[in-house]
């Protein structure tokens, strides 16, 4: 049975493409991937499905009686809200319906007897439902679910207001999954989850009763999870049975037969073409030549299978540093409060280092006290000599009004418009891409700009803060051979042990440094 049914979605964006006559059909529990480069229509066409957008042509139907969940990170969170009350809005309906039942006690007092008898018939009716949905137990739920994904070590009395990106996503997906509605759709859930909670979601989903929609691009999940991917190219969806290996298996087959195909055809159109050009002169052979040519113009050309182009990551090396890069001796990391203990760090050139630990504990902090973006809360720290680091940010300001092109050019300002447009294409962006505002750009597409205006710098220390959130495949693993090149020394957080464990010469985890209970 079809819980939703997608008939000839189209949608675009100026002279940009993003869907064309898109067909899609989710079965009731199914768990599914929605994949695809960069940049292809993944986040549309869940915008679409969800109501937020609307298409420019075709039909979306959901099923009766189906609840739909949608991560969606950039929902509100009001100042003044606790973690708990905003997962206890997860139960918003079951409290309304304590209140109307709370109501009817009070109207008892002064009932019928036929109507005390209706009233008691709808109290009990209200307490069965509260009952089964575990109104009664909602705070060890809320408890459970929320330390399933590390918002306890957070502290569930803290203020919304005070949590970063990923803390807020956290809580967002928290909320949802306590919602358990009857279709789940997430759009990159793993990108603020450490690997102990990212084993928490799995276990999860993969025990999911009903049908949910995931998009990701971490393979391990979606083997793990899923059991079809649909795969978004070129403003078209693909149905493949299976998880994600199965999938490159058949994508690749499917590629091979289509050019195939059209080099059979255009094989074809030459030998036609050319026994057309010799013979239409010749009185003898015309009819035959005119036979060739209606065959050729009844001919439905096949378009040659199209490429997407794949980013080329290279960083460039700056001077040789001295032996330590940077030394730090009794660190306290920390702000108002500290989050560590005192330790001494020293960080010598040529070494490759993974930051690991649960979220909250102050792995961002660390890089950012290390390059003196911010103070120590105590000790010092010391940056060695001819030192050039560059930093990737784990987070990027969505309200950013510049072009890509224009991001580039405001740092390098020397750079003519052909060099900006060639290194934003060697990381896998096209004209429309480079043209396009910051803000409309999608999260892994605004991650390769940010990725071109590092590789322009010189540098000999790297700084990379969760760089693999919203990369696809492809640019994650060409992301992984530039480091593994890079002859500098590298400090990298990342919550994905299968892209650092093999490139790494050693790993620090926060959780032996930090003062808080783990």
């Amino acid at each position: 049975m079809s819980v939703l049914t997608v008939e000839n979605v189209s949608h675009g964006f100026g002279a940009r493409q993003i869907l064309d006559s898109a067909s899609f059909r989710l079965l009731k529990g199914e768990h599914v991937g929605l994949v695809g480069a960069n940049g292809e229509g993944k986040t549309t066409f869940l915008e679409i499905i969800t109501g937020q957008l609307q298409p420019d042509a075709g039909r979306v139907e959901w099923s009766n009686r189906v609840t739909v969940g949608y991560l969606d990170q950039q929902a509100a969170l009001a100042r003044g809200m606790t973690i708990r009350e905003a997962l206890r809005g997860a139960f918003e309906g079951m409290y309304k319906l304590e209140a109307e039942m709370l109501a009817i006690y009070d109207k008892m007092g002064e009932a019928s007897g036929d109507e005390l008898a209706a009233m008691m018939e709808d109290v009990g009716d209200i307490q069965d439902m509260l009952e089964h949905g575990g109104f009664y137990v909602i705070d060890a739920k809320i408890e459970e679910v929320a330390n399933g994904l590390g918002l306890g070590e957070i502290g569930l009395d803290r203020d919304v207001a005070d949590l970063s990106g990923g803390q807020r996503t956290k809580v967002l997906l928290t909320k949802l999954l306590l919602q358990n509605p009857t279709i789940l759709i997430l759009d990159e859930p793993t990108n603020y989850l450490d690997a102990e909670h990212i084993e928490w979601l799995k276990r999860y989903l993969i025990n999911y009763e009903n049908s949910f929609i995931l998009v990701s691009h971490d393979v391990s999940f979606l083997n793990a999870v899923v059991n079809v991917i649909y795969h978004v190219e070129n403003a078209t969806l693909t149905r493949y049975s299976g998880g994600y290996d199965q999938f490159v298996q058949m994508h690749a087959l499917k590629k091979q037969q289509e050019v195939r195909a059209y080099e059979r055809q255009q094989q074809e159109v030459e030998r036609l073409e050319d026994f057309i050009a010799r013979n239409k002169a010749r009185v003898a052979t015309r009819g035959m030549a005119n036979s060739r040519q209606k065959r050729l113009d009844k001919l439905e050309l096949l378009e040659k299978p199209r490429e997407k182009p794949k980013p080329v990551f290279q960083f460039r090396e700056a001077r040789t540093p001295g032996r330590f890069v940077v030394t730090a001796r009794n660190l306290v990391l920390g702000y108002d409060e500290p989050l560590t203990r005192s330790v001494d760090i020293a960080l010598e050139r040529g070494q490759k280092v993974a930051i690991r630990g649960t979220n909250g504990l102050g792995k961002s902090t660390l890089l950012k006290t290390l390059l003196g973006i911010i103070p120590p809360y105590a000790g010092k720290v010391e940056i060695g000599d001819y030192v050039q680091p560059g930093y990737f940010e784990q987070e990027s300001g969505r309200d950013n009004g510049n072009t890509a092109i224009e991001e580039v050019w405001q740092e390098y300002p020397g750079m003519t418009n052909y060099e900006v447009r060639a290194a934003l294409a060697r990381c896998g962006l096209t004209n429309e891409h480079i043209t396009s505002l910051m803000m409309v750009l999608s999260g892994g597409e605004n991650a390769k700009v940010r990725l071109c205006k590092l590789m322009l710098k010189e540098i000999n220390w790297l700084v990379l803060d969760e760089p693999t959130n919203h990369l696809d495949v492809d640019a994650k693993a060409e992301l992984k051979k530039a480091i593994r090149e890079f002859k500098g020394t590298v400090l990298l957080v990342s919550h994905e042990p299968e892209f650092y464990e093999d490139i790494v010469t050693a790993v620090w985890n926060v959780e032996d440094w930090t003062t808080k209970v783990v």
